[in-house]
C-alpha cells in the first residue's frame, strides 16, 4: 500500500495517515501545545518564515506548523481521497 501524502505549503509534504488534527493556531490550548512541542524538540516549523496559519498534530506527538489555512489542507486531503476512490472504482 502506498502512503498518501499532502502538500502543506512551500514544497513540504506530510503523510496523511499520520495526521490527527489540523487546527488554527489562535487559541490558548493550541499555543500551549506548540510551546510544549518546541520545548520537547517535537516541533517542525514548515512556514518558511511566514505567518503560521495552521497547526498539524501528528500521531507520534510531532507538531507541524504550516503557512497554509487548515481548510486548504483539509480540501487537499479530501481531493486526494476522492481521486483515490475514483481510481479504485476504475480497476
Amino acid at each position: 500500500m502506498q502512503a498518501r501524502l499532502v502538500n502543506i505549503g512551500y514544497g513540504t509534504i506530510i503523510a496523511v495517515d499520520r495526521i490527527i488534527a489540523v487546527v488554527a493556531p489562535e487559541s490558548a490550548p493550541i499555543k500551549r501545545i506548540v510551546q510544549e512541542a518546541k520545548e520537547l524538540k517535537n516541533l517542525i516549523d514548515a512556514t518558511y518564515g511566514r505567518r503560521t496559519r495552521s497547526v498539524i498534530i501528528m500521531d507520534n506527538s510531532t507538531v507541524v506548523l504550516s503557512a497554509v489555512q487548515p481548510e486548504t489542507i483539509t480540501n487537499r486531503v479530501n481531493m486526494d481521497i476522492i481521486k483515490e476512490k475514483g481510481r479504485v472504482n476504475e480497476e
